[in-house]
């Protein structure tokens, strides 16, 4: 017995994939006998059965958008293999979509719920691109994000009607830099060793083209032109909810992992002393991994990260949607306010205050704040804004978009996001165990990836282990960080 080994508690019945096709809540089809898309979206339980039994190919299978690494395979024995999922975030509920697109039974366990606040996912937006040129690990992430934006594509294509929304919008991304700094050269070369379509513009073009855009600076500006931004929080419920109608069984509930016996984990607890089993576990679980596992606890890191947005002029469309790209600037990015629920302007990242004037003696610095606990907490830790990070939002602004320097601040978003030792992903099985995976440090990126690693955890949790140069790059680090968090 090992140290999550734990005392005989009840067992939850495994969930029946399929609903009765007989079901008469199931009597929505029109008069030529199909089943509107709207309707099958109100159906609890239904997509699974008779869907995947009627021949049809799953919902938005990406079969028009293949994944370097990721190969097509099916669960062993059909659906009689059961994975359980603990965590319906990005990662996990795309998961549990692909585990069903491969016919696996999936049980989908969250603590709060998809997209809740408390949740790296539970962001309002998030930028998808591709430029990765300061990233050690920019080789392997850049065809798997130009894959993502496709699949996010073929998704928003797939499934935006039925929900009767959007969730991508194609609005292009521009980095502008007053150098040509390695970040701006090596993205390019990545660029181009994919074939991936951008444009490199002096700094007189790039004025020329967002004239709202104060680069008096800006010596070199690339852009992006099919990036994008989606709505994250409804993305996610939107992937969650499509997963169950695929047959997913979603509970809410907080989990620890049972015991490992023989090498293999046997079932996750729920509060109440439930035991939820099946064949196979994936903790994709975010900034709890950390409380989790200990393992992890000096492998891993979960800032706050603070994204605000601000009013744009009524009637003026020159800071909206389609008509200015997402933007990195150094330290900070952002985009047009969106359609559909119209946030705002978004900025994440500020710009510090000027130093003092010459000949004056600048005040003694603060004495550093001790290291507050709940910040390493996901569960406890506050999501408000503080007021400098308030004030460097709008030095931005004053500095790059001058005439939305006051524009009023209509909320702020803030959430956990998770870094690695090694700075990049982790997809491997639980220390000891042959039959649990930890997924997850996303390294602030995660989000975009969803559509392609979701695929990829599925691919191994099957038992289809693929390019042997993912496999070592997502393997759990053996190193760890100098100092303890705090």
């Amino acid at each position: 017995m090992d140290a999550f080994a734990t005392p005989d508690v009840p067992e939850r019945a495994a969930p029946q994939p399929d609903a009765d096709a007989t079901d008469p809540l199931i009597d929505t089809t029109t008069a030529d006998g199909t089943l509107p898309r709207r309707d099958f979206l109100r159906l609890a339980g239904v997509g699974a059965g008779a869907f995947l039994a009627a021949g049809c190919a799953p919902p938005a299978a990406f079969s028009a958008a293949p994944a370097p690494g990721v190969q097509p395979g099916k669960a062993r024995s059909g659906n009689s293999q059961h994975i359980v999922v603990i965590g319906a975030g990005a990662w996990g509920g795309w998961t549990a979509y692909h585990l069903r697109a491969r016919g696996a039974r999936v049980t989908l366990i969250d603590q709060y719920g998809p997209g809740n606040s408390r949740s790296t996912s539970g962001d309002e937006t998030r930028g998808i691109r591709s430029s990765y040129g300061d990233r050690a690990s920019g080789e392997l992430w850049t065809p798997w994000a130009r894959t993502a934006i496709a699949r996010w594509k073929l998704f928003e294509k797939e499934w935006a009607p039925v929900f009767r929304t959007s969730f991508f919008h194609e609005t292009g991304d521009v980095i502008m830099r007053a150098t040509r700094e390695p970040f701006i050269t090596k993205t390019v070369d990545l660029w181009k060793a994919n074939n991936v379509p951008h444009e490199v513009l002096s700094g007189d073009e790039a004025r020329k083209r967002w004239p709202v855009i104060k680069a008096d600076d800006i010596t070199v500006a690339i852009t992006e032109p099919d990036a994008g931004v989606v709505r994250c929080r409804a993305a996610t419920q939107a992937v969650a909810a499509v997963a169950q109608k695929m047959g997913a069984e979603l509970v809410i509930g907080r989990v620890r992992p049972g015991p490992i016996v023989d090498g293999r984990m046997d079932g996750v607890i729920l509060d109440n002393g439930t035991v939820v089993r099946g064949d196979a576990y994936v903790f994709a679980c975010g900034p709890w991994l950390r409380k989790l596992f200990p393992y992890m606890e000096n492998r891993a890191r979960i800032p706050i990260g603070h994204a605000l947005y601000f009013g744009v002029p009524v009637g003026d469309t020159r800071f909206q949607f389609p008509n200015l790209p997402s933007f990195n600037f150094p330290g900070v990015t952002g985009w047009p306010m969106l359609p559909v629920d119209s946030r705002g302007f978004r900025v994440r990242g500020a710009i510090a205050p000027p130093p003092p004037p010459a000949g004056t003696t600048p005040p003694p610095a603060a004495p550093p704040a001790p290291a507050d606990p709940a910040l390493q907490d996901p569960d406890l830790s506050p999501r408000w804004t503080n007021q400098d990070r308030v004030d460097g939002a709008r030095r931005f602004l004053a500095a790059r978009f001058p005439l939305l320097a006051n524009a009023p601040l209509l909320e702020t978003r803030a959430c956990h996001y998770e870094s690695s030792v090694n700075q990049n992903f982790i997809v491997d099985y639980v220390p000891g165990a042959t039959n649990a995976w930890i997924a997850g440090l996303g390294q602030a990126e995660g989000f975009k990836f969803g559509p392609v690693v979701g695929d990829y955890i599925a691919q191994r949790v099957v038992g289809i282990e693929g390019d042997a140069k993912l496999k070592k790059a997502f393997a759990l680090p053996t190193e760890q960080y100098e100092r303890p968090p705090g």
